[in-house]
């Protein structure tokens, strides 16, 4: 998928839900808390590093008139230095699509995660259905309706991501994964149906340390990227 379809998607459900939704309520991704699960735990482990991009094999006119063809992993070494591991892994992104451009990347990464903790504290589970694969889906969706069977209302901020650094990138077979390490800063509070507090603090700010991996498969006519897996670091 092209660097411009992986942006586009997500503001366009951002047009929906994120302007809609944005700094209302989040999901409670607390410390204690983590409803969605890591079903590619048994996976091979994604390469670990710094952070990561895309870049695009493009032929551009020099100002002198003469034609020079562009570094497609350009968008890659501005990036992350040349010769780590983590440059290794995108350049192999880059060679199964060379419209991946890393920076682009993770503004889109960025944006659905802020959407899809909103969307998660919020119970929207067709905003979700657009974001997340099926297994993933299924563990919010679990964990919303146990909320919901005990009347429990979610209450909370985001505050903000503080970093986002791709760490890992991996190409299987037509499809390829990234994940993120993402920083981010939450007030989140829990109340049961009488209105008493059973998790979280109204007034605390919290951080909360992700790794979320992103995927798509090249050959799919799909042009979305989904949550395939989240873990927590603490």
């Amino acid at each position: 998928m092209g660097s411009f379809d992986f942006v586009t998607i997500f503001f366009l459900v951002a047009a929906v839900v994120i302007f809609l939704q944005l700094r209302s309520v989040l999901g409670r991704r607390t410390g204690s808390e983590r409803p969605p699960f890591d079903p590619y735990s048994k996976r091979e482990s994604v390469g670990e590093a710094d952070s990561a991009d895309r870049g695009k094999v493009v032929t551009l006119p020099k100002r002198d008139g003469t034609d020079e063809e562009e570094n497609p992993y350009a968008s890659v070494d501005s990036f992350v230095a040349p010769g780590t591991p983590l440059n290794e892994y995108l350049r192999s992104v880059v060679k199964i699509d060379p419209s991946f451009n890393p920076k682009e990347f993770v503004n889109g990464a960025r944006m659905a995660y802020e959407m899809i903790v909103v969307a998660f504290a919020d119970g929207d589970r067709k905003a979700l259905s657009n974001l997340l694969s099926r297994e993933v889906y299924e563990g919010f969706d679990a964990a919303i309706s146990e909320r919901e069977s005990k009347g429990e209302v979610v209450r909370s901020s985001f505050v903000g991501i503080e970093k986002a650094d791709i760490v890992g990138a991996e190409v299987k077979d037509s499809e390829v994964n990234v994940t993120l390490r993402i920083i981010s800063q939450l007030i989140s509070a829990t109340y049961d149906k009488a209105g008493a507090l059973v998790e979280g603090d109204a007034e605390t700010v919290a951080e909360v340390n992700d790794l979320w991996t992103f995927a798509r498969d090249i050959r799919s006519r799909d042009p979305n990227w989904k949550l395939i897996a989240t873990e927590s670091e603490g």
